[in-house]
This record gives structure tokens, C-alpha cells and sequence, in this order.
């Protein structure tokens, strides 16, 4: 890819993420409407906003687009600002929904006065990508050895436990550039929960959350910027999203798993990961080691946050029908966006949550 094709592509993704994406109403067409679309002639127009993580970007970015072109009188705006602060922004009532890749805990959900349903809506894995000139693939890392990275204890490519997993790669002497995400980050939170589970001495020493206190590296905002770091720096290495990571044509190791096999993130890996989790009654599900043979060792679900009451009748409408569109019809956009579509089991449960929303 070139150096000015991979410019542009980042500047895009920089650009949805301090924008936001906005469902802007199209021209009517003659398309047939989908079980979602308006049943009134004269529809009341509803504007929707929400905040929080960049990890379903792409996939909301497509979701509310497409939503809004078969129902032109909704338009959702969707600021990609992390998922800390689309959690912070629910609890203090500024947003009309919020997303994280970490379902809000009991005590948070207790601050809200109008209530929460978390709904699960999508699911992913979380590359570590890498800027090594010359070894654009093949670069493997055992479970003993990234978690040294990030922690700062490995520190050159040519480091004698890194070589001895790659004989057939030539690593360079040259320094590893650590870049983690500065802001709160819920691919931060599942990154480090997987970590926790391998590492003991990372669970000791920096643990798991939406913002860690990080041992070695350049802190960098949104999953876009780690992305536009990485790139631009060689011997750096850090974690992304997936779909940012295949979109933008990045290098990503393949992680050594619990069964010991040697996994590249992609979706068939991403799904045999999360294939055996089922899901609890609170739709918290977290899969921060999995065990299966050929999984992705680091992968997540991500969740939208509504208010189980809405003053005004029309948004609570609006925001069940864009959900429940979402949940079925919209699945079909998943997997060409590097997501894995929620299972059966998953959109039960899901579409029962958003039954719960109510004016």
C-alpha cells in the first residue's frame, strides 16, 4: 500500500472519530423498506446522539447510514470519543445512548436516574500490529513474550526470546516503540484483561481497566491514532482493532493461544474464540483468555448503553426500532467490516433488552 494511499485512509478514520458519524438524510428511492421503515405518511423527525467507542466504528458508521436511508425522519449522530467517556456522558444524562466495548458495572448503572439496558451488538478481536521493515508477515509472539513487550521488558526486535519463536525471520537490532491508547479506551480494557489472565506479573503490576498505568510507550488517542502511529514509526508495535488494522492493510503478529497454537486475528479465529461463551442473563460477557484450538487469544463483544426511560416517546420508539434493525437485519454488514455477527442465542437475548426500553 502506498505511503500516500495509507495517508488519506488515516485521515479518514482521524476525521470520523473527532466528527462523529452523522446519518445524514438521502434522496427517497424506490428500494422496498425494511420492517423498521416508517408506517405513518407524515413521520415526526427524531435526531438521535451517542458517544463512545471507536471499536464498532465502521460497523455503526454503515448500521445508521443504512438505518436512515429506508428511514429518512431518524437521523443518528455517533461520536467515536472512546468508551470511557460514553460511559461517563450516560451516568451524567448528556447523550441519548452510549457504546463500550465494557458493559457499565452495577454501581454505574445505579447513578443513572432513567435506568440502563445494556445490549450487546457486535463482536471483534484486537490485533497487535507492527511497523518491522522487511518482515511484512510471519512474525510469531509467544504468551510469554507480549506481555514483556508492553511491559517494557523486552525492548529490541532481535531480542533472544523473540528470535528464538521466529528462525526463519532476520529481526532487526532495532528498539521496540510500544504505542498504547492515552485516552479511556475499551479496547484498552479487554486488551489488559487478556493480559491479566496470561501474565501474573502484569495483573500485579498494571492490571485491567479503561485506563492503565502503563510501564514503557506513547500514549496515543482512539484506535484511529494508535493506527496512524504504528505506521508512521518503524519498530513500533501496539494494539488495534481489528478492522482498522485489515482496512488498513497493517502487519499483525499471530499470538500464541491457551491450546498453543500460533493464531492471526481474523474473523474465522475471532468467532472459534468466542464460540463456547454463552450469555448470562446481565448480557456481560467477557472472554479474556479462550480456549479452543485455533482461537484468537484477544477478542471482545461491544455493547450499546440506552436509558430504559425516555421523556420523549419518539426517541424511546427511534432508538428501540434502530437497535432491533441492527440486531437482525443489520448484522449482514458485519463480517465485510471485520466483525463477527452476534450468534442466535445473542440476538435473543439482545432484542429481549431492547424490549425493555419504554417512553
Amino acid at each position: 500500500m502506498s505511503t500516500r494511499r495509507q495517508t488519506l485512509q488515516l485521515a479518514a478514520l482521524s476525521t470520523g472519530v473527532a466528527l462523529g458519524i452523522v446519518a445524514c438524510q438521502p434522496q427517497q428511492t424506490s428500494e422496498p423498506a425494511s420492517s423498521a421503515s416508517p408506517t405513518s405518511a407524515s413521520p415526526t423527525n427524531v435526531f438521535l446522539t451517542g458517544t463512545g467507542a471507536t471499536f464498532p466504528m465502521f460497523l455503526y458508521q454503515r448500521w445508521f447510514s443504512e438505518f436512515n436511508r429506508i428511514n429518512p425522519h431518524i437521523q443518528i449522530n455517533y461520536q467515536a470519543t472512546g468508551s470511557g467517556v460514553g460511559i461517563e456522558q450516560m451516568i451524567a444524562e448528556t447523550t441519548d445512548f452510549g457504546a463500550s466495548d465494557v458493559a457499565m458495572t452495577d454501581q454505574e448503572i445505579g447513578r443513572v436516574k432513567r435506568g440502563v439496558v445494556l445490549i450487546p451488538m457486535t463482536a471483534g478481536s484486537i490485533a497487535v500490529a507492527y511497523n518491522l521493515p522487511g518482515i511484512e508477515s510471519g512474525l510469531k509472539l509467544p504468551r510469554a513474550v507480549y506481555p514483556a513487550i508492553f511491559l517494557g521488558e523486552i525492548t529490541t526486535w532481535n531480542d533472544p526470546q523473540i528470535v528464538a519463536a521466529n528462525p526463519d525471520l532476520t529481526l532487526p537490532d532495532l528498539p521496540i516503540v510500544v504505542v498504547q491508547r492515552a485516552d479511556g479506551s475499551g479496547t484498552t480494557a479487554a486488551f489488559t484483561s487478556h493480559l491479566s489472565a496470561i501474565s501474573p506479573q502484569w495483573q500485579q503490576e498494571v492490571g485491567t481497566g479503561l485506563n492503565v498505568s502503563w510501564k514503557a510507550g506513547v500514549g496515543v488517542k482512539a484506535n484511529a491514532g494508535v493506527a496512524a502511529q504504528i505506521q508512521q514509526q518503524e519498530g513500533a508495535i501496539g494494539y488495534v482493532e481489528y478492522s482498522y488494522a485489515d482496512k488498513l492493510n497493517m502487519t499483525t503478529a499471530a499470538l500464541e493461544n491457551k491450546a498453543g497454537d500460533y493464531v492471526l486475528p481474523n474473523l474465522e479465529s475471532t468467532t472459534k474464540a468466542l464460540s463456547s461463551v454463552p450469555f448470562p442473563a446481565d448480557l456481560r460477557v467477557f472472554v479474556p483468555d479462550p480456549d479452543q484450538p485455533e482461537a484468537y487469544p484477544i477478542v471482545t463483544y461491544s455493547w450499546i448503553m440506552a436509558y430504559q426511560e425516555y421523556d420523549d416517546p419518539n426517541q424511546a420508539k427511534a432508538i428501540r426500532d434502530v437497535l432491533q434493525w441492527s440486531l437482525t437485519e443489520g448484522q449482514k454488514f458485519s463480517e465485510e467490516l471485520g466483525y463477527v455477527p452476534l450468534s442466535r442465542e445473542a440476538v435473543q437475548k439482545a432484542t429481549s433488552a431492547v424490549a425493555q426500553i419504554k417512553p
